[in-house]
């Protein structure tokens, strides 16, 4: 597993979804008990660079996303 010592490297292959899977392991393993401090500030790290990858995935569908206006067309999503 490499690829997960660097999550710059993972970060372009995964999905929103894959992502959100993995920071929810790394929680898991955040919140054993027989992980070292040291383990620990490692999954923090990449936790952080996963939420900073899925921050920018979401902002990218957002952007996207389109509004079906009463006539029946599409314009772009705005808030």
């Amino acid at each position: 597993m490499d690829n997960q010592n660097n999550p710059e490297e993972i970060k372009e292959e995964k999905t929103l979804e894959e992502a959100f899977e993995e920071l929810d392991i790394l929680a898991g393993r955040l919140e054993d008990r027989n992980t070292s401090l040291e383990d620990s500030f490692r999954l923090y790290k990449q936790g952080m660079e996963l939420l900073k990858y899925c921050n920018e995935k979401l902002d990218t569908v957002e952007k996207k996303m389109l509004q079906l206006n009463e006539d029946g067309t599409f314009s772009e999503f705005s808030r």
